[in-house]
């Protein structure tokens, strides 16, 4: 398995680890997403709650030039040390929702 293969691999186990239904409403949906082409990758909550529209992005992961790219982390879970847990190089993770002058302070890519 090339390390894309391996880190798409990772990046799925997490979203469906992370993947809990909705607690709230029978009518959200917990949608995880997985654009393999394009190496995008979220989960999110889709519905009604009553007459409320349910739309929440809880994480976002992209694969770019050969890293992965937290473009969002909705949850409690310190996601960046579970890439790490589970093989991913902190040389190959970038914080993507930190500035790029922030990255620099980290202890990961910076892009």
């Amino acid at each position: 398995m090339d390390k894309i293969q391996k880190y798409q691999h990772i990046i799925r186990e997490i979203l469906h680890d992370q993947a809990h239904p909705y607690g709230h409403s029978d009518d959200v949906d917990t949608l995880v997403i997985c654009d393999t082409e394009h190496d995008h990758y979220q989960l999110s909550y889709i519905g009604w709650e009553g007459q409320q529209r349910i739309f929440n992005l809880i994480l976002h992961f992209d694969i770019k030039d050969g890293k992965i790219w937290i473009q969002h982390n909705g949850t409690e879970t310190a996601i960046a040390q579970v890439l790490v847990e589970k093989g991913v190089e902190q040389s190959d993770i970038v914080i993507g929702f930190h500035s790029p002058f922030k990255r620099q302070f980290n202890g990961y890519a910076v892009a």
